[in-house]
C-alpha cells in the first residue's frame, strides 16, 4: 500500500519537487494544500486517525505539476476582483463578467 502524507507532509513533499524543478521556487504551504483540494486539483485518499485527510504522493504531483504554472507566473493567473466572477480575458482593466445565475 502506497504511503498517505498529512498536510503538513503533504507540502513538505511538494515544496521539493517545486524546488527541485524550478530551481528553488517558493515553498508550497499547508494552506496551499487545502486549496487544492477545494480547488479540485488534489483528492483526500483517506483519513488520519483525527480525521485529518491524507493524500497519495501520486494525486499530489499531479495537483503540484497542474498548479505550478501558476505558482511560478501569477500574472497568467485568472484575475479575480473580490465577490465577483472571473475576470474575461476580452473585459477592459477593473471590470468584472457578471454572475451566472443557476
Amino acid at each position: 500500500m502506497t504511503e498517505l502524507y498529512n498536510g503538513v507532509q503533504a507540502a513538505q513533499l511538494a515544496t521539493q519537487w517545486r524546488r527541485f524543478v524550478s530551481a528553488g521556487a517558493a515553498a508550497v504551504t499547508r494552506s496551499a494544500i487545502c486549496n487544492w483540494r477545494t480547488r479540485g486539483h488534489l483528492r483526500v485518499a483517506g483519513l488520519d486517525e483525527r480525521g485529518h485527510p491524507l493524500y497519495d504522493p501520486v494525486d499530489l504531483a499531479r495537483a503540484e505539476k497542474a498548479t505550478r504554472d501558476i505558482a511560478l507566473h501569477p500574472e497568467r493567473a485568472t484575475r479575480r476582483a473580490p465577490g465577483t466572477s472571473a475576470v474575461s480575458p476580452s473585459a477592459s482593466p477593473g471590470t468584472t463578467s457578471a454572475p451566472t445565475l443557476h
